[in-house]
């Protein structure tokens, strides 16, 4: 928490960025101090100076063509706390000059005292830094994959919507940008403003996780034919049951071998990656039909229900009634 005096924020745009994760942050900083008071019949006190900025001043589109006009090129600025970098999505190139230029100024500012916070695929951004080696950072479930795979050094932590590491922020997905934006306002001016502005814009303060929205993406973009085979046996039979012994031996190899070059090529186990099938199924269940989960367990291959509804909370951050009261 600072004392009392406007922090300076500054959200740098970049071509195919998404538009709500640069007008989301700004309406959010900008309404701190002024939407509840105005609510409440006090005067207007703003917390949050907030600027848009572009690699070179000039105007971007939004990934749905919609353009953004820079308060000025980011090299202008001269003072600032607090540096939002938006989601890319998936259109992110980083051998564009653009980019390259965005990385080298983030760490001159950084190094210089400004805070860094990125946005769902700005994690992208954020971490060709280098500034997150080392440390925990999370992006949209989605991307998880592209990112570890970019940014070997970095923690993923993909299951948690906002990650902290002093003066380097990560929210998780596209809309989490409101939740890292009340996060940050909390840091910054303690958690009865951020309640405040909680309560005026409806979003949730103390929301933290994005385990519950995320589902499982096999990885098959490898060129292992034998475990593609078994991946496919897999998802075909996931609710039966299924002795890895003998999928090993219909491929000819150990159960030790299997499993190295089962993980090599898809990142999980053989029996996480099972486990993965059969909650990925749960969910689908939960929200598309009204059985019971005692049978979805059964359906699902497990016949310790308790078990799997221990499993199927570690894996969600939810009961499998929350989980289908929240989407369903």
């Amino acid at each position: 928490m600072v004392d009392k005096q406007i922090i300076h924020v500054v959200i740098l745009a970049s071509e195919n960025s998404i538009l709500s994760t640069i007008a989301s942050p700004m309406d959010m900083f900008l309404q701190a101090g002024v939407l509840w008071n105005v609510t409440m019949g006090q005067q207007p006190s703003p917390l949050f100076d907030v600027k848009i900025v572009t690699a070179d001043g000039k105007p971007v589109n939004t990934v749905n063509k919609i353009p953004i006009f820079p308060t000025c090129d980011m090299h202008d600025i001269k003072h600032v706390d607090l540096i939002i970098i938006p989601s890319q999505g998936f259109l992110f190139n980083p051998e564009d000059k653009d980019h390259i230029a965005r990385v080298a100024w983030l760490k001159n500012k950084y190094e210089n005292g400004a805070d860094l916070a990125s946005v769902c695929g700005g994690a992208f951004t954020l971490a060709a830094t280098g500034l997150l080696d080392g440390k925990s950072a999370t992006t949209h479930w989605g991307l998880a994959k592209q990112f570890a795979l970019r940014f070997p050094k970095v923690r993923l932590r993909t299951d948690l919507l906002v990650t902290d590491e002093g003066r380097l922020f990560c929210g998780g997905g596209i809309s989490a940008d409101l939740n890292l934006s009340l996060y940050l306002i909390e840091k910054y001016w303690g958690r009865e403003i951020a309640l405040q502005s909680s309560r005026c814009t409806m979003v949730d303060l103390d929301c933290i996780s994005q385990s519950p929205f995320a589902m499982f993406i096999p990885e098959k973009n490898h060129s292992d034919s034998i475990i593609l085979s078994s991946q496919s046996f897999m998802e075909k039979n996931f609710n039966e049951k299924i002795n890895i012994d003998d999928l090993a031996e219909s491929v000819s190899m150990s159960i030790r071998q299997f499993n190295r070059r089962f993980k090599s090529a898809t990142g999980e186990s053989v029996n996480g990656y099972l486990q993965l099938l059969r909650i990925d199924f749960a969910k689908k269940s939960l929200i598309n039909t009204q059985l019971s989960f005692e049978d979805i367990s059964l359906e699902s291959g497990y016949e310790n229900i308790s078990y799997f509804r221990r499993i199927f909370k570690k894996h969600t951050s939810l009961t499998p009634s929350e989980y289908r009261k929240r989407f369903k």
